[in-house]
């Protein structure tokens, strides 16, 4: 593929999307991206006076106004809620990005009781894709945002919640962006078993400069001096919010993408530069293990995908 960019994507009136996390980084970037190209644009966030701050700012410059959906990926509840939500103000999805995520936080849990961040990166996500499978209209694509994280782990199905582990920040942020990978290939895998016309993939923004990655506990717990020091060479090494996002709107919009793509910089490293297919670790092709997750995640969220 060439130097793709935004100037690339092509015309989206008439298409509707929701992306998780569309009220910072990333997610307000491709918020803004498609919005300027005519798409619908739903904003999926927790905190609904960030999210109405950020409708303001992608208003200026949308061919159609965005619209703001209340959703906390950390409590299944409110995940039921959006998806009755989404069903019931649209008359279909034509992109799911599943963008929202939280990074090597210290042990916390969800309102359900999971760790919180396999429980926000991938259970709450799982839970609102199925949720959302009957409102996806033919040829619609899921987009899952992973990570060059998710090379950095293993993970434990039968210990997701770290109940048997000693927790490690960094550790559950890996599993979890496994994880979204795993999920999504299986996806790919049951749509075409289910003979349904829909695109699964997913995609990663190498090393991005985001409240995310800004904003990590590791950081935060640094002194000011070495915090300052941190700081600086992460922004010398990281891309741009714009730069990184591109990976997940070349998945969401660009010609020619099928199930199962994985895409990030073509950089070296796929640390930074344009969309490019990107490298999946052994353990993400592991089909055997995305089954298991598959079920595991149904029994879990007490959510399982409907096709009808």
């Amino acid at each position: 593929m060439t130097r793709w960019t935004a100037a690339d994507i092509p015309d989206q009136t008439g298409r509707t999307a929701l992306i998780t996390g569309a009220n910072s980084g990333l997610g307000r970037r491709s918020a803004q991206a498609l919005a300027e190209r005519g798409a619908r644009v739903l904003i999926a966030c927790r905190d609904a006076e960030k999210g109405r701050a950020a409708l303001a700012e992608i208003a200026r410059t949308a061919t159609t106004a965005p619209e703001l959906v209340e959703l906390d990926l950390t409590d299944l509840a409110s995940i039921h809620r959006a998806a009755d939500a989404v069903r019931d103000r649209t008359d279909g999805l034509d992109v799911l990005m599943n963008n929202a995520g939280v990074m090597a936080t210290p042990r916390r849990s969800t309102s359900d009781g999971f760790e919180l961040q396999i429980g926000t990166n991938h259970l709450g996500h799982a839970a609102l894709t199925w949720l959302l499978l009957p409102a996806l209209r033919p040829g619609a694509r899921v987009v899952t945002v992973s990570s060059l994280a998710h090379r950095f782990g293993g993970l434990d199905v039968d210990d997701l919640n770290f109940t048997r582990r000693r927790y490690q920040p960094l550790r559950a942020y890996s599993q979890s962006k496994l994880a979204n990978l795993l999920f999504a290939l299986e996806l790919d895998r049951a749509a075409k078993r289910a003979g349904r016309d829909l695109i699964s993939v997913a995609a990663h923004p190498g090393m991005a400069m985001t409240e995310l990655t800004g904003n990590s506990s590791r950081l935060r717990a640094m002194p000011d001096a070495v915090h300052d020091v941190v700081g600086l060479g992460t922004r010398l090494v990281t891309q741009p919010a714009e730069r990184g996002a591109l990976p997940q709107l070349y998945a969401a919009t660009a010609r020619g993408v099928r199930g199962g793509d994985y895409f990030g910089p073509g950089g070296i490293g796929e640390l930074r530069g344009h969309p490019s297919r990107a490298r999946l670790s052994k353990a993400a092709r592991d089909a055997g293990t995305a089954a298991r997750l598959w079920a595991v995640t149904a029994e879990h969220t007490g959510v399982a995908p409907s096709w009808s």
